[in-house]
């Protein structure tokens, strides 16, 4: 969330910048604020009161000891008075702390400068883009029939077992799965990321720390009886490992690689655009976390990116890079990058990764700070990206490598699939 000195520092600006995401914040910054102002001022009485007691205290035994007993008993009295007067104001306190934070986690976080503005994917900017494009036939199928064809995917037995959204993969469907999540955790390792291997359920106060909650509950898998929620990115339980925690400066960054399935609901998604591999409510992902000095995070960032690009290149597959616009923005996200792969047979973009820098919004919220050689405390900045997630990739795959002999397996593939061709 965003720090109440920001907020403080300028709340103009804070207006300006939340209205780039779409979001009217003059509204809940003026109830900050205002709130702010009536916790100072109920901040100060307690203040005086707790000073005030302790004069009186020590009064007392002084007045005891020069045998002043009434005046002792009046200090009691005052003593009795002020405690119960504190009490009041202490509650208050709570309450306005309690509102305040409440109010602070429904405001986004601030885009960056280098943000674009906009309010829809339309108006997001293409900043770089690579790889060559496959020459198909008219003839070229989808990965749905490909999948079906080569007994690769099963959609319906899905469907029959679960719902909609969690396919079952098959023989080479399932080597290839495999072989392409090994890939990704191991060229991670190599770039210097810390694999770790994370729980696929988080409680509640995970899900605040990155800021799923409580923006995205209506997206994720709730298990009620137990109050945990199935991750929808590894990002979550990663992320949290540095909850309440005060990293020294000299052990930044902080680089972890992990893969995980995922979970989310997609409520609303619905058309041409869900078939297939195109949108899952469950599906496997390798991400990459980075905990951060402020001033190394874009560099960081531009780190991840080239990361992200490298893959891709590896695999093969033609690509793109959008840096998001304001209104197309996740709530969390300073900025964003979106890596999108050509489906050949589709003849359409999917997006296959985000990479995007937090700056201190996660980290205010985790409490996630590094101390530096001066010994003073600061907010790390957090930063996550897909590296990658699979089923867009594997769409693309089967559609972009189809041939009339078979799918060809990029080499890059070769040695974890054990074999070159599906046929």
């Amino acid at each position: 969330m965003l720090t109440l000195q920001t907020i403080k520092n300028d709340p103009e600006w804070v207006i300006g910048r939340l209205a780039v995401k779409g979001f009217d914040g003059r509204a809940v910054i003026t109830e900050i604020l205002e709130i702010d102002a009536e916790r100072r001022k109920l901040q100060g009485k307690c203040d005086s009161d707790a000073s005030e007691l302790k004069k009186l205290a020590a009064s007392i035994g002084a007045l005891m000891k020069q045998g002043k007993k009434e005046e002792a008993e009046e200090a009691k009295q005052r003593v009795a008075q002020i405690k119960g007067a504190t009490q009041g104001l202490q509650d208050r306190l709570a309450e306005c702390e309690a509102k305040q934070r409440e109010l602070l986690l429904t405001v986004p976080n601030l885009p960056c400068a280098a943000v674009p503005e906009g309010k829809t994917a339309a108006d997001n900017v293409v900043e770089k883009e690579g790889g060559q494009m496959p020459e198909l036939g008219d003839d070229a199928l989808p990965h749905w029939e490909l999948a079906k064809k080569y007994n690769l995917i099963d959609f319906e037995l899905g469907v029959k077992v679960t719902g909609a959204g969690f396919p079952f993969y098959i023989g080479k469907g399932a080597r290839l799965q495999r072989a392409l999540i090994q890939f990704f955790l191991d060229e991670g390792a190599a770039a210097g990321y810390t694999e770790v291997e994370p729980p696929f359920v988080v409680n509640a106060a995970s899900g605040y720390g990155t800021g799923q909650l409580p923006d995205k509950e209506g997206q994720m898998y709730h298990v009620t009886e137990d109050d945990l929620y199935l991750i929808p990115t590894a990002e979550v339980p990663v992320t949290n490992m540095y909850r309440d925690v005060i990293i020294p400066a000299a052990e930044l960054p902080r680089k972890n690689v992990a893969y995980s399935p995922c979970w989310r609901r997609e409520a609303g998604s619905y058309g041409k655009d869900v078939r297939g591999l195109n949108r899952l409510h469950q599906f496997d992902k390798v991400e990459i976390v980075r905990i951060e000095k402020p001033e190394n995070s874009y560099a960081a960032l531009e780190e991840m990116k080239d990361h992200v690009q490298s893959l891709l290149d590896k695999l093969g597959l033609p690509w793109h890079i959008l840096r998001l616009c304001g209104g197309d923005m996740s709530f969390t996200s300073a900025i964003t990058f979106d890596f999108e792969v050509w489906s050949a047979a589709q003849k359409r973009w999917l997006e296959v990764s985000s990479v995007s820098n937090f700056e201190t919004y996660q980290a205010n919220r985790l409490k996630c700070r590094y101390r530096d050689s001066d010994k003073k405390i600061h907010l790390c900045h957090t930063l996550n990206g897909s590296a990658l997630a699979l089923p867009r990739i594997v769409a693309a795959l089967l559609e972009d490598y189809q041939t009339p002999e078979g799918i060809v397996i990029p080499e890059c593939l070769r040695k974890y699939t054990g074999f070159d061709i599906i046929d």
